[in-house]
């Protein structure tokens, strides 16, 4: 349960961070869309292991289109895509078999099931996601034929955060960072907690362009609802907000309303939608990311029989779950998106 996502463009991940295989499979993906297995490593590749230098474990990340592709279309059966863990040391984790670590999901998953995975973290492990950039990398193909394009960086890390936004910049460096100024700012400071053994949060900021006006459903499934469900189910994700989001607490309403032209908004602290349904503006989110729980620095804790006991995570993690995370949430935004214009399309029909 829990492992599926979406209602007409649904994707299933599967597959442990230790295991002998990670992936996904889509199932509604439109029949006739262009898309071969270089269309999904160039996703995988902005988010594997030891791209950026940051990680130790390097992992290829080949994906192989199993199913739902015949001569370089989707035929628009069920796609599986799979992943290979080639790079895989189990180690570290024999001794923490018995305890639990702090800020990780080991106390929880064993409260659910009575058993878990401890090697690496199993299913709760952000190796998870590669299956989430595989179906992102799908749906990107189907929305770059609409005219939607999703994009993704770094507002804040480590506490230096961006006070210009340049997205070309941000696409040309490796920690998605588009403020010039900020970039030497953000990687000392990654080098300064490295060295402490400690890690770091950030901010990332999505942006949806091209949305047109009338995604989303008016109570339960409201577009922004569904999109923080997504960004909210990345497990180093502790909150989001759209638009002006919690600085709207403390606006007037005279203030915070997005007042209508005849050229339409003249402002959007709506973030691009309203009650629920796109309003055509750009959509506006930002995601809060918790600082990655395994660092080097004792932490207290308990083992299985609930015995005190005090822990130094070793093995291979990054000091930050920046800048891996960013083309995660561009996937988890666009399978959303996706999911919703084929629901608007049922209703209304193409355009």
């Amino acid at each position: 349960m829990g492992n599926t996502f979406g209602v007409l463009f649904r994707v299933t991940t599967w597959g442990e961070s230790h295991g002998p295989a990670v992936g996904v499979v889509v199932d509604g993906c439109p029949p006739g869309i262009p898309l071969k297995e270089e269309d999904i490593q160039a996703e995988l590749e902005r988010r594997r292991p030891g791209r950026s230098g940051t990680s130790p474990r390097k992992e290829p990340d080949r994906v192989k289109i199993l199913s739902g592709v015949y001569e370089g279309l989707t035929t628009g059966t069920p796609i599986s895509l799979l992943v290979w863990n080639e790079d895989v040391d189990s180690t570290p984790y024999e001794e923490l078999s018995e305890v639990f670590r702090p800020g990780h999901a080991d106390y929880s998953y064993h409260a659910k099931y009575g058993i878990r995975d401890p090697r690496g973290g199993g299913r709760a492990s952000a190796r998870e996601t590669v299956g989430r950039v595989a179906a992102g990398a799908v749906a990107k193909k189907v929305l770059e034929r609409e005219g939607i394009g999703v994009f993704a960086f770094t507002l804040e890390l480590g506490g230096v955060r961006c006070q210009r936004i340049d997205l070309a910049f941000a696409r040309e460096n490796w920690l998605y960072c588009p403020d010039p100024d900020a970039l030497p700012l953000m990687e000392e400071r990654l080098k300064e907690i490295q060295a402490e053994g400690d890690s770091v949060g950030g901010i990332v900021e999505v942006r949806v362009r091209g949305c047109p006006a009338g995604l989303g459903e008016p109570v339960f499934d409201k577009l922004d609802a569904d999109l923080a469900k997504a960004l909210m189910s990345i497990g180093a994700v502790k909150g989001v907000e759209v638009g002006s989001g919690f600085a709207s607490a403390r606006m007037l309403g005279s203030e915070h309303n997005d007042p209508l032209g005849p050229r339409g908004f003249e402002s959007n602290n709506a973030g691009g939608i309203l009650g629920g349904i796109s309003t055509g503006q750009e959509i506006i989110l930002r995601v809060a990311i918790k600082p990655i729980p395994s660092i080097r620095k004792p932490q207290r804790t308990v083992d299985l029989k609930g015995n005190p006991r005090r822990v130094e995570i070793r093995g291979r993690h990054d000091p930050s779950a920046i800048p891996r995370i960013v083309p995660v949430c561009e996937a988890m935004t666009r399978l959303v998106i996706l999911d919703h214009l084929l629901r608007q399309r049922a209703l209304k029909g193409p355009p």
